[in-house]
């Protein structure tokens, strides 16, 4: 709804159907009507009188026609195939947002969980200074990891709330988390052959397209190498003097002009020039996509043994904690131990989510890398 290409693709392909129409005429250029009067009435006014009319028509040259309607059809695929190109690109831009969105609210929530257990520390500290087992000194360390805590979470809000302003600049509408709090991944695509990338990709059919409407457009330039030749069918009424009948003659013509290499050469070559572009483009981008599939792969096989390996260290942990709060409340550990221990559970739980977000990301990236829209 926001794709400029896509707003401008109707009037796009409404221009390339008209040019396709305009090849199915049986002139190059719409007729012109020619209408003339010749008389004496100003000098001798003998009553000499003579009156013409009569059309001209540019005809097409050889093999014009039939190359004026494969540029035209050109157009109309290239108009499409643009606009397709612009979407995949669109899509890339939307998924690094949406991704970049939930990387910063995975961080937000690690931080208010982290907020959560440094409070709950330091209310079990200050029970414990109150009742004589800790010392001062033990209030203001668990004091300390309160409101570095707190500042954490400020930070993850901050950044957060400028990715979502970003998020709503490219989209015009703010993601919705989901319900469980993860982000549902788009399907991961099956495994293709090496050229399965060239097949119907977006950005390869729109260079291919420009391709051709580049080599279209050079052999029309190449044919049109003069001006069209016109066809004249005219009347004439006159008389020579008054009081002489009135005499109708009938003229058909043809109006050949001659050519000119020069005056065209510029047209060709600047065809030309576009042609060889297009071709170079078109063999470059088919290359880096079958290298950005085959990297995008990887890292989405690096991304499944980080989650697991994420999952793992986070269950660890998770019991870890477990026991040195248990331990802490019974006093048989001391309290950089258990703010040790909150530090690497707090960071274990934040590597799970974000390799979780890796991998979704990974797997998103390798759709975009296919040619595949968000779904």
């Amino acid at each position: 709804a926001r794709q400029p290409e896509a707003q401008s693709l109707d009037m796009r392909r409404a221009a390339a159907l008209a040019r396709r129409e305009s090849a199915d005429s049986w002139s190059a250029e719409p007729p012109a009507l020619e209408v003339s009067g010749k008389t004496d009435q100003l000098h001798r006014n003998d009553g000499s009188r003579e009156y013409e009319i009569g059309l001209a028509a540019p005809l097409w040259l050889p093999g014009e026609r039939a190359s004026t309607a494969a540029l035209a059809d050109a157009e109309v695929r290239t108009s499409t195939s643009r606009t397709l190109a612009a979407q995949l690109r669109t899509a890339a831009a939307v998924r690094a947002a949406y991704w970049d969105w939930q990387r910063a609210r995975i961080d937000v929530l690690v931080a208010r969980e982290r907020l959560a257990n440094a409070r709950e520390l330091t209310s079990d500290v200050s029970k414990r200074v109150r009742a004589g087992d800790l010392a001062r000194a033990d209030q203001h360390q668990a004091d300390g990891a309160l409101a570095t805590a707190e500042a954490a979470l400020a930070e993850a809000s901050g950044a957060f709330a400028s990715v979502e302003q970003q998020v709503r600049s490219l989209t015009g509408v703010t993601p919705a988390p989901a319900a469980e709090g993860f982000p549902v991944a788009e399907a991961e695509p099956v495994p293709a052959t090496p050229s399965a990338p060239e097949v119907g990709h977006p950005a390869v059919a729109e260079l291919r397209d420009r391709a051709e409407l580049a080599q279209r457009s050079m052999n029309l330039a190449g044919i049109q190498g003069r001006a069209n030749p016109e066809l004249r069918l005219a009347t004439t009424r006159e008389r020579g003097a008054s009081g002489e009948s009135w005499q109708q003659t009938v003229t058909v013509g043809v109006r050949i002009p001659f050519g000119s290499d020069t005056r065209n050469r510029a047209r060709v070559a600047s065809a030309s020039a576009e042609a060889i572009e297009a071709e170079s483009q078109l063999r470059l981008e088919r290359e880096r996509l079958a290298t950005e599939v085959d990297t995008a792969r990887v890292r989405v096989e690096s991304a499944r043994t980080l989650v697991a390996s994420a999952e793992r260290r986070a269950q660890l942990a998770h019991e870890s904690r477990g026991f040195f709060q248990k331990a802490f409340r019974l006093g048989e550990t001391d309290l950089p131990t258990r703010l040790r221990i909150e530090l690497e559970a707090a960071e274990a739980e934040r590597q799970v989510a974000r390799t979780r977000i890796e991998l979704a990301a990974a797997v998103s990236a390798l759709r975009q890398a296919m040619g595949l829209l968000p779904e």
